[in-house]
């Protein structure tokens, strides 16, 4: 008597696992490989350090992924075609964490990253009767409000790196400071009087430069090109052609070099702790306890809209083993020196594309992925890569989630509950502050700046508490699923 295997479980031919697989890897690698580098910039760390934190992601991509799609014991695994990739509403708090940068605030995150993880895999159980604080008005706002804060730096590539200081300092205050100091210095006879006119101010010569900007507009034209004309796959590599194409032309202008590559070896093991111990501050353990909370809950959309794309019903207990294993992840990343982990969700639009359910192809790709995060060379490719080619691709990308979260948005009902508009207007306008108000908190204890400075903490309080206040907490799976629906678009 013949069994049918379902979809989900079934076992392809080898040769078609690996070009499907590869081409679940093509459609995030773009994606995946962008938050190490916006966090290794932001921690000021060397080049080969910011090589290392790309392997470690690719790397830990893979291995999550196998856990999620293929499963490991009862508890972990949603064993569903789920493909594991960073998360970028992880970016805003990291960032603010990484400070002035170095190996300590590199320290300091790996272990709030740490932290979070296990708190998560202790939360996944009780994730899912928390989905009804989080309808589509309130993921559609966290959302938007992700991409609008990842814009500034998409933006910022594109200028060609950071602002210059005198841009983003208080100068007057800091002239005055000055002043003040000279002045008690004069008074003390101390050498500091001396000092010949103003304090000086580091600049950025590049910032803004034509040609920078020229690249990133030329990456940012193929990309809409082949999003237009070309169709299926080629289509869905489009962010990964145009920076390919952006690299070309930086090459011939002589703006982008290999010699890191050469250099790089080519095979290497991801090494644990490459930073030293991991340290742990309760306030960013919280703080990316709180993300983690946000990206469970998208995941459980995620996973319910897969669910409902391949036809395979999920249990209670496989969907907090699913959300268990983003915490596994967390954790994972955080001991190889990289980040948070989440479902990718253009991953899930793939499925629904190509209508190839099947989990081993994900099994496939995450095996691509271990490969390619134990070759240093392929990480030193990418981290060579100008930060204005990527500029035109960020603008495509973190553009793309904001645009996500209003097509969620869209989905909302503020005919007949005009109070859904407060909700959206209040929640935005939370998550603006750190953006238009860089130094809001700074007569507040530092210790509060991580959770302060992040615009999206922000959204996700002032969106669930408004909720609340509004609405109450009515679950509304069928509202979850069409979200997570028409977030596959990003």
């Amino acid at each position: 008597m013949s069994t049918t295997v379902h979809p989900v479980d079934e076992r392809l031919p080898t040769p078609r696992l690996a070009a499907l697989g590869l081409q679940h890897v093509l459609v995030m690698y773009a994606g995946a490989v962008a938050v190490p580098l916006i966090i290794g910039r932001a921690l000021k760390l060397s080049p080969e350090q910011v090589a290392l934190l790309i392997s470690a992601d690719l790397f830990c991509c893979g291995v999550v992924t196998l856990i999620q799609s293929l499963g490991f014991g009862r508890h972990f695994g949603i064993r569903l075609p789920v493909m594991m990739g960073v998360t970028f509403a992880a970016v805003g708090p990291l960032v603010a964490m990484a400070g002035q940068g170095g190996p300590d605030a590199a320290r300091a995150i790996f272990g709030a990253i740490i932290g979070a993880g296990l708190l998560s895999i202790l939360l996944a159980p009780l994730m899912s009767r928390l989905l009804r604080f989080f309808p589509p008005v309130v993921t559609g706002t966290i959302i938007t409000i992700i991409g609008i804060s990842l814009m500034r730096v998409g933006i910022g590539w594109a200028m060609g790196g950071p602002a210059p200081l005198a841009q983003s300092v208080d100068v007057p205050k800091l002239a005055a400071m000055v002043d003040s100091a000279r002045a008690a210095a004069a008074a003390a006879s101390a050498p500091l009087a001396k000092l010949p006119g103003p304090l000086p101010m580091v600049d950025n010569p590049n910032y803004g430069a034509l040609d920078h900007m020229a690249v990133a507009g030329f990456v940012l034209v193929v990309i809409l090109l082949i999003s237009r004309y070309a169709r299926g796959f080629l289509s869905n590599i489009s962010v990964l052609l145009g920076i390919v194409a952006g690299c070309v032309v930086a090459v011939a202008m002589g703006k982008m070099g290999f010699d890191k590559v050469a250099k790089a070896p080519w095979f290497e093991f991801v090494t644990p702790f490459a930073f030293g111990p991991p340290t742990f501050d309760p306030v960013m353990v919280l703080t990316m306890t709180l993300v983690m909370i946000v990206v469970m809950i998208e995941s459980t959309g995620m996973f319910l809209a897969l669910s409902d794309i391949t036809g395979k019903p999920i249990s209670q207990g496989e969907l907090s083993a699913g959300l268990r294993t983003d915490g596994l992840g967390t954790v994972i990343g955080g001991i190889f020196n990289t980040f948070p982990y989440t479902s990718f969700s253009q991953n899930v639009g793939l499925v629904g594309v190509t209508g190839v359910k099947s989990r081993w192809v994900c099994v496939a790709a995450g095996l691509i992925m271990v490969v390619l995060g134990l070759l240093p060379k392929m990480a030193a490719l990418v981290e060579s890569v100008p930060q204005f080619v990527l500029g035109g691709a960020g603008l495509v990308m973190f553009g793309m989630v904001a645009a996500t979260g209003i097509r969620i948005l869209a989905g909302v009902d503020f005919k007949t509950s005009r109070n859904n508009l407060y909700i959206v207007a209040i929640s935005i306008g939370a998550g603006m502050i750190p953006l238009v108000a860089p130094r809001w908190s700074q007569q507040m204890h530092h210790g509060l700046h991580p959770l302060l400075e992040s615009g999206i903490l922000l959204t996700a309080l002032a969106a669930v508490l408004l909720n609340l206040y509004f609405n109450g907490g009515k679950a509304d799976e069928g509202a979850a699923i069409a979200a997570a629906k028409a977030a596959e678009a990003h």
